[in-house]
């Protein structure tokens, strides 16, 4: 592979597209010309990598790398992201990301572009920076990893779609039925910096991303530029109180202290009574055995941002330029 520069030699590079059939409410495959044709006359050879399970992804991301990826763009929302971005980290791959789901937090921190075009011109005109992830028992994820009750929600919502089909409120159905049917909060005990807390809780998530605690209205997005993992702990345990939190949420009224507990530490080992508990990293869901420790690797993955023109925007999603000290 080319050394990476702050604006990569593309037309020596190999290009692997991995293309998420399911990701989004847009046909993906429908782009694959599109993009196809706006990438070939800059890139050494282009292949595409189409998947239609997105247990499937990671595979066809470290199939990518093997067979001599120098680019692996990732098409797709923000579990699409989190999964190539997985893969890809602490090799010498760069990736490149297309927004295609819902909400692309992941892609707007990046300020890559709102559009498929306006990011694959990001890819071609843009630089390389080196972008810290978190990890949980060796798990990539981008934005967040939740424990609690937010899984139960992904895990609702997919019964409801595969019944009633997707809509938004299929969406807000499956919230209200799994925070009325809660009954028993988690117990986990939590340890940072050498301090031991015990918690009853039915939420706790783990945020990396700066836009997206901004974008919800919550604090802690310094320390995620400054490299640190941020810990949320609801305090709301029963039904009622969980409604309430978060309508909070929603109309922006949240406050720390009156939710939720927030903890920030380099690495953060989570306990909890159950050996094996259902996580969600970036709207994806997955059952992970426990003990879970939590750490940020530091300047893992490579990404293609914006050039200089936007390096402000470069600085806000907590990026290092390549080849930086």
């Amino acid at each position: 592979m080319p050394m990476i520069s702050p604006r990569p030699e593309l037309s020596a590079f190999k290009v692997a597209l991995v293309l998420n059939g399911a990701s989004g409410k847009a046909d993906a495959h429908a782009n694959q010309d599109k993009i196809r044709n706006k990438l070939l006359p800059h890139v050494r050879e282009f292949v595409i990598y189409a998947v239609s399970n997105g247990a499937d992804i990671p595979k066809a991301a470290q199939r990518a790398v093997q067979e001599g990826a120098d680019m692996v763009i990732a098409l797709g929302g923000d579990g699409t992201q989190s999964a190539v971005a997985g893969a890809l980290a602490g090799t010498t791959s760069v990736m490149g990301v297309l927004p295609g789901g819902t909400f692309n937090y992941f892609a707007r921190e990046l300020q890559v572009g709102e559009t498929l075009d306006a990011a694959l011109d990001t890819l071609i005109q843009g630089q390389v920076r080196r972008l810290d992830v978190g990890e949980v028992n060796g798990r990539i994820f981008l934005n967040n990893a939740s424990f609690g009750v937010y899984p139960k929600i992904l895990e609702r919502r997919e019964a409801i779609y595969k019944r009633w089909g997707r809509s938004r409120v299929a969406a807000y159905w499956s919230v209200l039925l799994t925070l009325w049917g809660m009954r028993d909060p988690m117990h986990l005990s939590v340890t940072l910096d050498g301090e031991h807390r015990d918690y009853h809780t039915a939420l706790a998530f783990v945020a990396r991303s700066a836009y997206q605690l901004e974008n919800m209205g919550l604090e802690g997005a310094d320390a995620v530029r400054a490299g640190k993992l941020v810990l949320f702990v609801a305090k709301g345990q029963g039904p009622r109180q969980l409604i309430a939190a978060a309508f909070r949420l929603v109309i922006g009224r949240t406050a720390r202290g009156q939710d939720f507990d927030l903890l920030v530490a380099d690495e953060i080992q989570i306990d909890s009574r159950k050996p094996r508990r259902l996580l969600a990293f970036d709207g994806e869901k997955e059952r992970v055995n426990g003990p879970f420790n939590l750490r940020v690797r530091h300047e893992a993955l490579s990404v293609i941002i914006p050039a200089d023109d936007k390096a402000a925007n470069a600085k806000a999603a907590g990026c290092e330029p390549a080849g930086s000290a």
